[in-house]
C-alpha cells in the first residue's frame, strides 16, 4: 500500500483508481489513510491493533473531513486505544445505543437545521434550505416530482446514492434544472454535516455533479414591457400588485419585500430600515422610498400593525407562482391593448421589425420576479447613476468599490441613493403615464 505525505493539495488531487480502491497511508501519522475508490470518494480510516488484533475505523469523509482534522480525530481515538477502549466498537455502541427514530432523515434534517444551519446561514437561505429539506411542513398542500417527502420516515443509513439521483433526476426532468442544482447542494451539506455528526459513515452524494451548468442571467424588462408591467400590476390587485411594483421600485430582493413590515417604514423621512436578520447578507440595510413607493404604501390597507403583505395579519403572503402567472396573462392583455391597431401604427411595425399584413405577437419573453432587481439596476445605469451608488442600493457587500478600497471607504451615499430611487420612480411613473413630467437625470454624477 502506498505512503504519500497527505497535504491538503493532494488529498484534493489524488485521482481515483481504475478498478476497485486503494489506500494511502500518511507519512505524518501512522496508521491514518486515505482510502479512494473508482468512484472517486475520499474517506478517512484509522488501522490500529487491539489486542493483538488489526482493528480499522473509518473517521468520516472528505471533504467533509480535511487532512488535519483526520489527523486530530486518530490522535483521538488512539488515545482511546491506550486506555483499552476499542473506538470502532464505541461507535457501534453509540450507533445501536440510538433509537431507531433518531436518525431517521426526517429527524436528522430538524437536527442539520437547528444546530447548524439556524446558525451560519442568512435567513433567507435557511429559509429556503428548510422548504427544500422539510417538504411535509407544508401540510400537504404542495405535490411536487422530486421532493424529499417519501424519505422522512426511512432511516438516513438507508438513503443511496440511486436515491439521490432519483431526486434530482425528477427535479431536472419537470424543466427545474436549477433548482435540481439547488436541492443537490443543500443535500450535500446535510450529508456532510450528518457524517461530521458520526450519523453517517459516508455521505452518498460524494463527487455527484450538478445537473446543469448555471449561466448568470441578464433578463431585464423593456420599457414597452414595464409599461405592460405596470397596467397589468394594476389588473392583478391587492397583495401582489403593489408587492411586485414595489420590488421594481426599490430594487430589494423578494423576499426582503414580501417580509416587509409596518414598524420598519418611516413615512415621514421616506426610508425602510431592514432589520439584518432579514437580509441576505446579514447587514442591515436602508432603503430610500421614491415618492411613487411612498404613494403605494399609503393606499396599501392595514391588515394587523405588523406585515405590509398579508391578508391573515399573521403570516407573510405565498403562492408567488400563481401570481407571476396571473400576472404574466395580464401582461400579454395590457400588451395586446396597447398594440391593438397595427395596421394604422407603422412607426411602431418598423420599430417591432413587424411587416404591414402580419399580426403583431402576443409572446412576452420569460422573465422572473428576480429579474425586477435587475431591471431597476439597468434602468438606474441609463439614467447615469454611478455603478458604487447602485451597488449601495441593492445592498451588495462585493461590489464596484473593492478590496482595499471597500475596507475603507465606509460612505453610505445616501443622498445619492435617494436621489437615484426618486429618478428611477418618475421614470416607472412615466411609463405608466405617458403624461408624466420628463424624467430626472443625473448629469452631474
Amino acid at each position: 500500500m502506498p505512503t504519500r505525505k497527505l497535504t491538503d493539495l493532494f488529498v484534493e488531487r489524488v485521482k481515483p483508481p481504475a478498478t476497485g480502491r486503494v489506500e494511502y497511508f500518511d507519512a505524518a501519522f501512522g496508521g491514518l489513510a486515505l482510502r479512494v475508490t473508482k468512484g472517486g470518494a475520499k474517506s478517512w480510516s484509522l488501522f490500529y491493533r487491539m489486542n493483538g488484533r488489526l482493528r480499522r475505523l473509518t473517521l468520516g469523509v472528505y471533504p467533509a473531513i480535511k487532512p488535519a482534522q483526520a489527523r486530530t480525530e486518530a490522535t483521538a481515538a488512539l488515545e482511546r486505544v491506550r486506555k483499552g477502549v476499542d473506538p470502532a466498537i464505541e461507535k457501534k455502541e453509540r450507533r445501536l445505543a440510538r433509537p431507531p427514530e433518531a436518525d431517521t432523515f426526517e429527524a436528522v434534517v430538524a437536527d442539520y437545521l437547528d444546530r447548524h444551519a439556524r446558525k451560519n446561514l442568512a435567513a433567507t437561505t435557511y429559509r429556503e434550505t428548510r422548504r427544500l429539506l422539510e417538504p411535509w411542513r407544508d401540510n400537504g398542500k404542495t405535490k411536487r416530482v422530486g421532493d424529499l417527502k417519501p424519505w422522512r420516515d426511512r432511516p438516513i443509513l438507508s438513503i443511496a446514492r440511486r436515491d439521490v439521483i432519483g431526486v434530482i433526476d425528477a427535479i431536472a426532468a419537470r424543466g427545474a434544472e436549477v433548482q435540481a442544482n439547488r436541492m443537490l447542494a443543500r443535500l450535500r451539506a446535510l450529508f456532510n454535516w450528518a457524517v461530521e455528526k458520526d450519523r453517517l459513515d459516508a455521505s452518498p452524494v460524494v463527487r455527484m455533479k450538478p445537473p446543469t451548468k448555471e449561466r448568470a442571467r441578464d433578463r431585464a424588462l423593456s420599457d414597452d414591457e414595464l409599461r405592460w408591467f405596470c397596467a397589468a400590476s394594476d389588473d392583478v390587485g391587492w397583495p401582489f400588485g403593489p408587492l411586485v411594483q414595489l420590488l421594481l421600485l426599490t430594487a430589494q430582493r423578494r423576499d426582503e419585500v414580501a417580509r416587509m413590515e409596518w414598524p420598519e417604514i418611516d413615512l415621514a423621512k421616506r426610508t425602510w430600515t431592514i432589520p439584518r436578520h432579514k437580509v441576505k447578507n446579514d447587514r442591515a440595510h436602508e432603503v430610500q422610498l421614491s415618492a411613487a413607493a411612498i404613494e403605494i404604501l399609503e393606499s396599501s390597507p392595514r391588515v394587523g400593525n405588523g406585515l405590509v403583505f398579508t391578508v391573515t395579519g399573521e403570516t407573510p403572503v405565498s403562492g408567488f407562482s400563481r401570481a407571476k402567472r396571473r400576472l404574466d396573462t395580464a401582461m400579454v392583455k395590457a400588451r395586446r391593448r396597447a398594440l391593438d391597431l397595427p395596421e394604422k401604427d407603422t412607426e411602431l411595425r418598423k420599430r417591432l421589425g413587424i411587416p404591414t399584413g402580419k399580426p403583431l405577437p402576443v409572446e412576452i419573453p420569460d422573465w422572473i420576479l428576480h429579474d425586477l432587481r435587475r431591471t431597476a439596476a439597468t434602468g438606474m445605469a441609463r439614467l447615469n447613476v454611478p455603478p458604487h451608488v447602485v451597488d449601495k442600493i441593492l445592498n451588495h457587500v462585493s461590489g464596484t468599490i473593492r478590496g482595499v478600497a471597500a475596507v475603507y471607504n465606509r460612505f453610505e451615499y445616501l443622498d445619492e441613493r435617494r436621489a437615484a430611487l426618486e429618478a428611477w420612480g418618475c421614470h416607472v411613473e412615466k411609463l405608466a403615464s405617458p403624461a408624466f413630467e420628463n424624467v430626472i437625470r443625473f448629469s452631474r454624477l
